[in-house]
C-alpha cells in the first residue's frame, strides 16, 4: 500500500479548488458572451429602426423650414399691404376730408338759414331736469352745482 503524503493531499485540494474556480469563470464568461450577443442584436435593431426615423425627422424639418419660409413671405406681403393701405388712407383723408367737411358745414349753414322759424310750428318747450322726484326749471339748473359748496342753503 502506498501512503499519501501531506503535500500530495494539499496538491489535490489545490487542483480541485482550481478546477472549481475555472468552472465558475467559464460559466461567467459564457453568460457575458450571451449578454454581449443580446446587446449587439439590440443595438443592430435600434440602428435599423433609428435610421428611417432620422430620415423621416430630417424630411419633417426640411418641410417645416419650407413652411416657415412661406409664412415669412406671407408676413412680409401683409406688412407691405398694410403700409400701402395706411398710405392710401392718409391720401384719401387728406384729399377728400377737407372738402367733405366744408360741404357738410355749408349744408348745415344752408339748412339753418333756410330752416328759420315757421309761424305754423309751435316753439319747443324747454327741457326740464328731474332731480330726486322734483322738476327744476331751466333757469335754476345752473345753480344746482352750488349745492355742494353750501349744504345748508338750497335754492
Amino acid at each position: 500500500m502506498h501512503t499519501v503524503s501531506g503535500g500530495e493531499v494539499a496538491g489535490i485540494l489545490v487542483a480541485v479548488f482550481w478546477a472549481i474556480l475555472v468552472s465558475f469563470l467559464a460559466v461567467a464568461l459564457v453568460r457575458l458572451a450571451q449578454t454581449l450577443k443580446a446587446t449587439t442584436k439590440l443595438v443592430a435593431d435600434v440602428t435599423d429602426q433609428a435610421v428611417p426615423l432620422l430620415a423621416d425627422a430630417s424630411a419633417a424639418v426640411r418641410s417645416a423650414q419650407t413652411q416657415i419660409d412661406r409664412v415669412d413671405a406671407i408676413a412680409s406681403d401683409v406688412q407691405e399691404v398694410t403700409s400701402n393701405a395706411s398710405a392710401l388712407s392718409t391720401t384719401v383723408a387728406s384729399t377728400f376730408g377737407g372738402p367733405l367737411v366744408k360741404v357738410a358745414a355749408f349744408g348745415y349753414g344752408v339748412r339753418r338759414a333756410l330752416g328759420g322759424r315757421r309761424e305754423d310750428v309751435p316753439a319747443k318747450t324747454p327741457r326740464r331736469t328731474v332731480i330726486v322726484g322734483r322738476t327744476v326749471p331751466a333757469q335754476r339748473r345752473g345753480k344746482r352745482n352750488n349745492w355742494g359748496n353750501n349744504p345748508g342753503k338750497r335754492d
